[in-house]
Order: structure tokens, then C-alpha cells, then sequence
């Protein structure tokens, strides 16, 4: 009997909880199904991406997203393609020097702009900021005859060098450097440290989210880059992986599993460099808040 009451009165505690519980809000619900929708078209394409490397050639423009006869002979094509490996290693190079020389740089002329008193600096910002408002495709042109007058078509160089500072990375920087307190940079000047040695010890480490998201924007713009590559590069040799792809193919046909294949396993540094700086990121955003 003990027994058989006890559970009655959990039950009966059950149900009172529930005739408690408030009603879903109408308003959270659809903001819940916008959410889950946007994820939806947010994967789709990248579903269809991994759907179409592992199909036949007879198969790509059959819309199913399940393959109906699976295939790795796509993966064991590109990989066994020794010109993969050599745009890979392309791409790999070009997207890291520029993604240090940005953070190197850009957080260097930020801090300057905005710890410094100089007479010009804002106009100097004004100039910087006035470049965002160029489109790529109108600098294309000087970059080519730059290129060709100083023998950088078809080098390494040729292709860095339009990305190795960025007016985007200056603003980002500069505006996380006004979050620094003066009074860090005043007592580390009492301490004797010179001006480098500042900006390297005391405000680099403060700034690491914006640093993190600097790293992130800059490697993913230069791993996907495919105008500028494709024009200044003639030889095969110094293609970058998106131009490289883009050879899979004639003007009859299109190898699409392959260029899907290409891009599947292109896509994994990308993750790598955002699952390796997210944390800071998300600890910027925390810190953000809680300083708000």
C-alpha cells in the first residue's frame, strides 16, 4: 500500500508540473523553424557537393541526393592526380604567408593608427578605409600590369602580393586596439619596453579574438580565390587548388564529380583553421558580454 501511494503521488506531481508548464510561445516557435530552415539551406549545398563526388559520370544531373551506385573511384582519381597534390600544396602555401603577413601587419599599422599621435593619421585611416569602397574586378588590371612590369606573372609573388596587407584587417585590428586601456601601454613604457615590444607583449595578447577572426577571414578569402590565380598564372605548376579544379573538364564537358571530389577534400583545411581559432572567438564574444 505504501508503495502503490508513493507512486500515485509521483504521478500526481508529474501531472501537475505538466498542467504547469506554460505553452510554447508562438513567436519562439517560428523563430525556432526560420532557424531550422536556414540550417537546412545553409547544408544543402555542401550535401550536394559530397552527394555528386561520390557519383558516376551518368549520374551527376539526376538531382537524388543518395547515389543510387556509390563510388570512391572519384576520390582514388583526384587523389592519384600527382597535379592535385601540387595545387593543394599551392593553395596551402599562399593561403598561410598571406594569412601571417596579415595579422602581422595589419594588426601592427592598427595599432599604430590608434595608439599614436600623429598629425595625419586620421586621414591617413580615411585613405585606408576609402580602398573598401573599390571593387576587385577595377584593381584587377593595375595588379596585371604591376605583375608584368615587375616579372611576377605566373610566380608566387604575383599572387600574394594583392593580399599580403588588407584595409579590412587595418579597420578590424584598429578597432579592437581602442578597447586596450591606455594605462597597459603607459605603464609598460615606464618599464622601459620600447614600442614593438609593447605592441608584441601587452596589446597582441589582449586582441587574440580579433587576431583569431582576422586569421579565419583571411586564410578562407585566399584558399578560395579564383580570379586573381586564374590571370596571373599560366603554367599548371603554380596553379591554386579552385584554378586547378576548374581544369577538370574541356569545352564539351564538364567533369563535375570531379570538381565536387576536389572541392570535398578541399574543404578540410578550412575546417581545421576555424575548429583550431574558434575557441577564441567565442571567448571574445563572452568577454564582450560580460564587459557590456
Amino acid at each position: 500500500m505504501a508503495v502503490a501511494e508513493e507512486i500515485r503521488a509521483s504521478s500526481e506531481t508529474l501531472l501537475d508540473r505538466k498542467a504547469t508548464r506554460r505553452p510554447a510561445n508562438l513567436g519562439q516557435i517560428i523563430r525556432w523553424t526560420i532557424l531550422f530552415l536556414g540550417g537546412i539551406l545553409m547544408v544543402m549545398p555542401i550535401a550536394f557537393m559530397i552527394s555528386t563526388s561520390l557519383k558516376w559520370p551518368h549520374e551527376v544531373y539526376n538531382l537524388n541526393l543518395i547515389p543510387e551506385e556509390p563510388t570512391l573511384d572519384n576520390y582514388r582519381y583526384v587523389l592519384e592526380d600527382g597535379r592535385f597534390y601540387w595545387w593543394f600544396l599551392n593553395s596551402l602555401i599562399i593561403a598561410t604567408i598571406t594569412t601571417l603577413s596579415n595579422v602581422f601587419f595589419d594588426s601592427l599599422i592598427g595599432y599604430t593608427l590608434c595608439k599614436f599621435r600623429f598629425p595625419g593619421r586620421y586621414i591617413v585611416f580615411i585613405a585606408i578605409l576609402s580602398t573598401l569602397m573599390i571593387p576587385t574586378e577595377m584593381l584587377v588590371i593595375p595588379w596585371y600590369l604591376m605583375s608584368q612590369q615587375f616579372g611576377w606573372l605566373d610566380t608566387y609573388w604575383g599572387i600574394m602580393f594583392p593580399g599580403l596587407m588588407t584595409a579590412f584587417g587595418t579597420f578590424l585590428m584598429k578597432q579592437f586596439f581602442e578597447t586596450v586601456p591606455d594605462d597597459f601601454i603607459e605603464a609598460a613604457r615606464i618599464d622601459g619596453l620600447n614600442e614593438f615590444q609593447i605592441w608584441w607583449t601587452v596589446a597582441m595578447p589582449l586582441v587574440r579574438p580579433a587576431l583569431a577572426a582576422l586569421a579565419i577571414f583571411v586564410f578562407l578569402g585566399n584558399w578560395t580565390a579564383f580570379i586573381w590565380p586564374l590571370i596571373v598564372t599560366n603554367s599548371t605548376e603554380h596553379y591554386t587548388l579552385p584554378v586547378g579544379l576548374s581544369s577538370f573538364g574541356d569545352e564539351a564537358d564538364v567533369a563535375w564529380e570531379l570538381i565536387m571530389t576536389g572541392a570535398a577534400i578541399s574543404t578540410l583545411p578550412t575546417l581545421i583553421v576555424f575548429l583550431i581559432f574558434q575557441r577564441f572567438i567565442i571567448r571574445g564574444v563572452v568577454m564582450a558580454g560580460l564587459k557590456g
